[in-house]
């Protein structure tokens, strides 16, 4: 089945719509279950760590994912559509770009 169809679009619109990081916990808590929201934590910890160089080793231990699924969060980090590089590029932009506090 591809996953790029008529619902996951319409999902991606609704994303698109949230206007605030309060509005996407509010959205996504009443999509997924509080384990699948907590394994979409630890990927995206893996992909910003994987980014940075950080050992498998270091990221088993700080995420508790295996080492299987990070190796799958480093392909698509390196060889995926370039989400991953998208946001980190975008978060990392937005943060250095912040005046200092």
């Amino acid at each position: 089945m591809n996953w790029d169809n008529t619902k996951t679009d319409e999902l991606m619109g609704a994303i698109v719509q949230l206007r605030s990081k309060a509005e996407a916990k509010r959205f996504f808590r009443d999509l997924l279950t509080e384990d699948e929201l907590i394994e979409f934590g630890n990927r995206w910890l893996a992909a910003r760590l994987l980014a940075r160089g950080v050992s498998y080793t270091k990221i088993v231990d700080r995420t508790r994912l295996s080492s299987r699924t990070i190796a799958r969060v480093s392909k698509w980090l390196n060889a995926g559509a370039d989400g991953y590089k998208l946001m980190i590029g975008r978060l990392n932009h937005h943060h250095n770009s912040s005046p200092a506090g």
